[in-house]
């Protein structure tokens, strides 16, 4: 049986963290949840939702615990936005962010305050699928590498000023994993360590070719290799942490070619503490390359794709159409490298949480 609400479920589902009357009786169904199935201003412990899953725009997310907040974030080949961020308050409160696409073409970002109250320890992990797809190996690229032409190409970055920020923040360092299983490219797990390394250190070194200077103090740190897997379903469904934060390849939806899972503690006034991030590539359907070069056909670049996730993780979001040039557009594009190389909008998003 559907939640019975006292309130309106449509200014629930139309507004962002939109807080309403928790009702006096919770009865959940079986199955994965809609937002109208566990509303803004519904109770996560009366209706005992922790762990269950929560669905909207063809995104999922587990229930965290009390206190704290889980986002997902998809890089589609539709141009679309796709994701929300689930927070829980610490009195069990559920509050939605649904505008995961809406940019700021302002120049002087701002610090957007939690509406959640206090700290609560993370939430217990849950169990991850099995993937072991690989994709096609970058062993027989031929051609000049096309990245310094790309780089040219997008001068008009340096003058977009877009850009989107979600709640949250990294307050210390980056702990990142190498997951299990195949990597996109082909490329061996200690390849792709320096591939993902590049693309996250083009955000916290705010690599870009407009001559703007680091002012980020944004910290990464890898690890380790790891038997686990990042959390995430091949049905686009952040599945819940597990302490680490591990970046891997698998099976996604159809039409997804990356996803990243964030999950924050609350920070009252300031942007939410992130405690873990997970990102997974789609090797599954779309192939990937770590060098495009001018006979690529069909493959995403590594680094471009792995330079827009990392944004994500450290609380970049998307922008829409008429700024394709920026790392943080909604789509990546096929033997491209643009996205490797900051805009202004994305330099000046980083500096608005930095």
């Amino acid at each position: 049986m559907a939640l019975a609400l006292a309130a309106s479920l449509s200014a629930t589902v139309s507004s962002t963290n939109v807080a309403v009357a928790a009702p006096d009786v919770c009865e959940l169904s079986d199955g994965d949840l809609t937002i109208s199935d566990l509303p803004a201003g519904s109770s996560v412990i009366l209706c005992d939702a922790v762990g269950r899953v929560v669905t909207y725009d063809g995104a999922g997310v587990t229930v965290p615990e009390p206190g704290t907040g889980a986002s997902i974030d998809m890089l589609t080949t539709d141009g679309g936005s796709h994701g929300f961020t689930l927070e829980v308050a610490a009195d069990g409160k559920v509050a939605y962010n649904l505008d995961d696409a809406s940019a700021d073409n302002s120049t002087a970002g701002s610090d957007l305050p939690d509406a959640l109250a206090d700290n609560a320890d993370a939430a217990a992990g849950l169990p991850v699928e099995t993937d072991t797809v690989t994709d096609a190996s970058d062993a027989s690229a031929a051609g000049a590498e096309v990245a310094d032409v790309d780089a040219l190409s997008a001068a008009s970055a340096c003058s977009d000023g877009a850009y989107a920020t979600a709640d949250r923040k990294e307050y210390g360092t980056y702990n990142w994993y190498i997951g299990d299983g195949g990597m996109p490219g082909g490329l061996s797990r200690d390849d792709v360590k320096w591939a993902f390394y590049d693309a996250i250190d083009n955000i916290t070194d705010s690599y870009n070719n407009c001559g703007f200077g680091d002012y980020v103090g944004a910290k990464t740190n890898f690890l380790s290799e790891t038997s686990r897997e990042a959390s995430v379903s091949s049905t686009g469904k952040c599945t819940g942490q597990d302490g680490l934060s591990v970046w891997d390849a698998g099976d996604l939806k159809s039409g997804v070619v990356a996803t990243t899972c964030s999950y924050t503690w609350s920070m009252p006034g300031v942007k939410n503490d992130l405690r873990e991030a997970d990102i997974r590539f789609n090797t599954h359907d779309f192939d990937f390359t770590n060098k495009p070069t001018s006979s690529c056909s069909n493959k995403y670049d590594i680094r471009s794709v792995g330079t827009h996730e990392a944004g994500h993780v450290f609380g970049l979001s998307h922008v829409g159409s008429g700024h394709e040039n920026l790392t943080m557009y909604t789509n990546s594009f096929t033997c491209k490298t643009i996205a490797r190389t900051l805009g202004k909008g994305d330099i000046l998003a980083l500096r608005s949480i930095y």
